[in-house]
């Protein structure tokens, strides 16, 4: 499905990374407050990670209940008619925690992992960043995923890091686990796809042909001829320090505002108007 508008979703902070080194709210007024400036320059969604509140334990993931409701209660305080779009990322089979905060802020949309993947990166000389680990994503577990989202009508996103997954997504739809999913091509991590135009360009053949969908771009500067693309394709658009803290241009960012500017940027160069977040919400289905 492609759109005349295009729909922005800010990634506001992402998961585990380090607030002392890069400008990544964590406390319900920091997230309110970066995505008021994400807001302002046309994004009408907002993917949101939970943070720990704890002084020096920002940096760590939080599944309780009422620190999500914090959160995008705020968020929505200060972005009027914004789309919440909340992770649901575990690596192992426990979903009590993201269930949980599912059914607390009752979110339009929840990013839901597609399949399994080995997830690895290199440093410089080729050692491992972090211990090889497998991001366990089973059709079990997904499926818990995707009942709960029924009951507190959400609208799944289907994040997929690798070609098969987006394969996966076509048998779930087919399967009947969920009315309607939007995909999620995420490229840009080491052992899943890269961040290539070209190969996006040809993801189109493998997703549903009627499912909305969007790319999120891992990476520096080198991203954003993919993000181009996208719009080019007609597709949704993300960007938000989560994905990068790099501008077209190479330079770091100062924060949510100045991507969610860069992104609007590549609607424009493609021929397309941002859509407001009402409008959004049409598109979407969520009025």
């Amino acid at each position: 499905m492609t759109m005349d508008k295009a729909i922005l979703t800010c990634a506001l902070n992402g998961v585990l990374t380090n607030p002392k080194q890069h400008p990544v709210p964590l406390t319900p007024e920091e997230m309110a407050l970066s995505a008021r400036d994400a807001y302002n320059a046309g994004a009408s969604i907002m993917h949101v990670h939970f943070r720990r509140q704890e002084p020096g334990m920002g940096h760590f993931p939080s599944w309780d209940p009422e620190v999500a409701a914090a959160a995008s209660d705020a968020i929505r305080e200060a972005c009027p008619g914004v789309i919440i779009n909340q992770t649901t990322g575990v690596i192992d089979d426990d979903v009590s925690g993201p269930l949980a905060c599912l059914y607390r802020i009752k979110p339009e949309i929840a990013a839901c992992n597609a399949g399994s993947l080995n997830y690895l990166k290199l440093k410089n000389d080729n050692t491992w960043a972090w211990p090889p680990m497998v991001f366990l994503n089973s059709v079990e577990k997904v499926q818990k995923m995707l009942d709960a989202m029924a009951e507190t009508h959400t609208t799944a996103e289907m994040e997929c890091f690798d070609v098969g997954i987006v394969r996966s997504v076509g048998l779930y739809l087919r399967a009947g686990m969920a009315k309607e999913m939007h995909y999620n091509f995420v490229m840009g991590v080491a052992s899943g796809m890269p961040c290539d135009p070209e190969l996006l360009e040809l993801l189109m053949k493998y997703k549903s042909s009627d499912a909305h969908w969007q790319a999120t771009l891992i990476g520096r500067e080198e991203i954003w001829e993919t993000h181009q693309r996208a719009a080019d394709l007609g597709g949704m658009l993300r960007t938000g320090v989560e994905d990068t803290f790099y501008l077209p241009n190479g330079d770091k960012t100062t924060g949510n505002g100045q991507l969610i500017e860069a992104l609007a940027q590549c609607a424009r160069n493609a021929g397309r108007q941002v859509a407001s977040p009402a409008e959004a919400r049409e598109m979407l289905g969520f009025n």
